[in-house]
This record gives structure tokens, C-alpha cells and sequence, in this order.
């Protein structure tokens, strides 16, 4: 038994002092302790908030400036890229993850090496390849598909591989040379056969969708969640709002790329699309806010200079957009669990998992204290 002592709780419920009582990987109590436990930190002073829960990163990335340079990448390399990457991710309080895109079944095979111990790292989802059009964004390492015969069979290939979710491209990217970031790419039809193939093994689906009428598409599809949403128009957020489909705006990409710029060796092509993004970037928070677009948080972690370290930035970013601090916490929490269709994290409560962090100051008066972790806990174990 392990006990979390003095300190206040604090996630999507709100703020209260209480004690966490940890047992066989989770929590028992959150109130006061028992007599006698096993281990008790003392976090007086300090608070006790949820794992964070990032919804799209890509594993076999490192953060370097030109994503495609991983295309040469062996299956050796790509394997411990990602195990350094999992171990960073834990190590700044991220308890669980999903994979949106990576080589072969790198993540899928990452998840369970993770699930059987022989890794350190957050629980990890994975779509496996990520279904593109020929020669569409990111073709180098996805799987490309033509019409809704082919993409309904792509999608099954990853679902056969043990998929978690299917992940499409349905326009355009920033960092894809030649791709017209906002254009469409997978057509509605194309797009509703992916749906179709993952509603018939009850998994989730994700659709990368920069361009307003990309958004459009994927959303009548019926995909669970639109990643990025740079172009968002009001009518789109209407639709997303109407639907219930989330949006996982990824602002560590953009900010990663225009930030950092070709000085740093990005591609002009991509920084001169990451900027354009950008200028829409605002108008997309705000159609969202307004209409009351559902919101989980999710990175692009491995994208030029947005490292898995970083990740809990993400936060603070979402609060320069416009979300309150409650309203981040909730995107990293509950509201990423609720599209990962986990019932059991993202709140400090009894019969949870305990993944855990525990932070110095309280986040729902300053989100950049979730980059000062002190202590994490993954499925009752001390890990950081």
C-alpha cells in the first residue's frame, strides 16, 4: 500500500485536500490514510493530479527537423527510438499515449512489450500505418489506398495487426514536400469506409484534416476525432460540435516548426506552410470555443523540435489559445480518455488506475507547472 500524504488532489472534479491511497495499482481511497501502510510520501504542500493523457504522437520520430529523414530508418533503429521516446514521455508524468503513425507495427509491437514489462512507458494505443491516397501526406510511412474498396481493406490490415484505432490522412500536411496542406485528399466516400471498417471491430478513428472541407468530410464520415483542424471554419466547428467529434489541435507541431524555423534545418517548404497554418490557428480556437467543440490534448510529439519530453507544454499552450486552465486539464485528462474509450484514468478517484503526478504549485493557477513534475506514478508503481 502506498500513500500519497498532505497534499490536495486536484483533476476535472476540482480541488480538495485528501490523502491517496494506492493499492495493487490503484486507488483505494482519496481521503484520509490508514494507520499503518506500507510507504507514505509526504507531498504537503504540493498537488496530486491525473496522468496526462497525450492522443497523437508518432513514435519512431525524435523531434529532428526533417521527418522524412526517418524514412531510411532500420527496424533496429526505429525500436529504440522509441523506447527512448516512451521512457521521456513517463518520465514527464504522461501515463498513457496513442500512436498515430508509424513504420509497419512498430507501435502496435511497442504497446506490448510496454503491457508485458520489458519497457518503461506510458500505456500506449496504436493505429499501426496511418491509411493514405497515393502519394498523399505522409505516404512514406503509411499505407496508401485508392477508393473505398481499398481503404476499407488497408483499414482492416491494421485492425488484423491488433489496431487500437485507424488513423487516415484526409488532406494535405505541412511536412510532406508537395502537399497542399488544407487541400483534400481521401474523398467522403473514401473516408466513410474506414469508419465502417473500424465500427466493425469497435475501434476509434482519427482523421489528420488541416483544411476546412477535409474537416467537413471527415466529420460527415463519421471519424471520432479531427487532428489539427488548422483551417477550421465556423461552419465546420458547428458540425464537430453537433456530432460530438473532438478535436485534438496539436499546437507543440506548428509552434515546434515556426519557432525554430530553417535556421534550425527545417525544410523552407514546411516552415513556409507551418506559417500560413499559424495565422489561421487563432480563428480555429476561437470557432471551437464559441461552438463548443470537444477537445483532447494530443501533441504530434516526434514532429520537428516537439520532443516527447515536452510534451506536457502542450498545456500551457492550449491556455495561450484560449482554453482555461480547467479546460486544459480536462483536455489532457478525462476528455483524452473519453476518446480513447478508457473509463478507468484521467481522474484522482477511487477504483482509478494510479497514474499520478504530482506537481509543486497548482496547475489550475499556472499550466506551465506541469513541465516541473516531481514525482510520477504508473499503475501504483514510483516510476519517476
Amino acid at each position: 500500500m502506498l500513500v500519497l500524504s498532505g497534499g490536495t488532489v486536484v483533476d476535472a472534479d476540482g480541488a480538495r485536500g485528501a490523502d491517496v491511497v494506492v493499492e495493487d495499482g490503484r486507488i483505494e481511497r482519496v481521503g484520509d490514510a490508514p494507520s499503518h501502510p506500507d510507504r507514505v510520501v509526504d507531498v504537503d504542500g504540493m498537488y496530486v493530479a491525473p496522468g496526462l493523457i497525450d492522443t497523437h504522437v508518432h513514435l519512431m520520430m525524435d523531434g529532428g527537423p526533417d521527418p522524412e529523414s526517418n524514412r531510411d530508418l532500420s527496424d533496429f533503429e526505429a525500436a529504440y527510438r522509441a523506447t527512448a521516446n516512451l521512457e521521456r514521455a513517463l518520465e514527464s508524468g504522461v501515463t498513457t499515449l496513442r500512436d498515430l503513425g508509424s513504420l509497419g507495427s512498430l507501435a502496435i509491437d511497442a504497446a506490448a512489450a510496454v503491457e508485458d514489462g520489458l519497457i518503461d512507458g506510458p500505456r500506449v494505443q496504436a493505429c499501426g500505418e496511418t491509411v493514405v491516397m497515393t502519394g498523399g501526406h505522409g505516404h512514406w510511412f503509411g499505407r496508401e489506398a485508392d477508393g473505398p474498396d481499398e481503404v476499407r481493406k488497408a483499414a482492416r490490415e491494421q485492425l488484423k495487426r491488433g489496431a487500437d484505432a485507424v488513423k487516415t490522412m484526409a488532406t494535405g500536411g505541412v511536412l510532406t514536400e508537395g502537399a497542399l496542406t488544407g487541400a483534400p485528399e481521401l474523398t467522403e466516400e473514401e473516408l466513410a469506409a474506414l469508419v465502417d471498417a473500424a465500427g466493425a471491430k469497435g475501434r476509434q478513428t482519427a482523421a489528420h484534416a488541416h483544411g476546412a472541407e477535409g474537416i467537413k468530410n471527415a466529420v460527415r464520415a463519421g471519424i471520432t476525432s479531427v487532428e489539427h483542424g488548422t483551417f477550421m471554419d465556423r461552419e465546420a466547428a458547428q458540425l464537430m460540435a453537433d456530432r460530438g467529434t473532438y478535436w485534438v489541435p496539436t499546437a507543440a507541431a506548428l509552434h515546434g516548426i515556426v519557432e525554430e524555423g530553417t535556421a534550425a534545418g527545417i525544410p523552407e517548404w514546411a516552415v513556409e506552410k507551418a506559417e500560413e497554418a499559424a495565422e489561421a490557428f487563432d480563428d480555429a480556437f476561437d470557432y471551437a470555443l464559441d461552438e463548443g467543440v470537444p477537445i483532447a490534448m494530443g501533441t504530434d510529439a516526434g514532429t520537428p523540435f516537439n520532443f516527447f519530453g515536452d510534451i506536457p507544454r502542450e498545456l500551457e499552450l492550449l491556455v495561450d489559445h484560449g482554453l482555461t486552465p480547467e479546460g486544459a486539464l480536462e483536455a489532457a485528462t478525462v476528455n483524452a480518455a473519453d476518446l480513447l474509450g478508457l473509463d478507468d484514468v484521467g481522474l484522482v478517484a477511487e477504483g482509478y488506475r494510479a497514474d499520478l503526478v504530482v506537481l509543486p504549485d497548482d496547475p489550475l493557477e499556472d499550466p506551465s507547472v506541469w513541465q516541473d513534475v516531481r514525482t510520477v506514478i504508473a499503475d501504483g508503481d514510483v516510476v519517476a
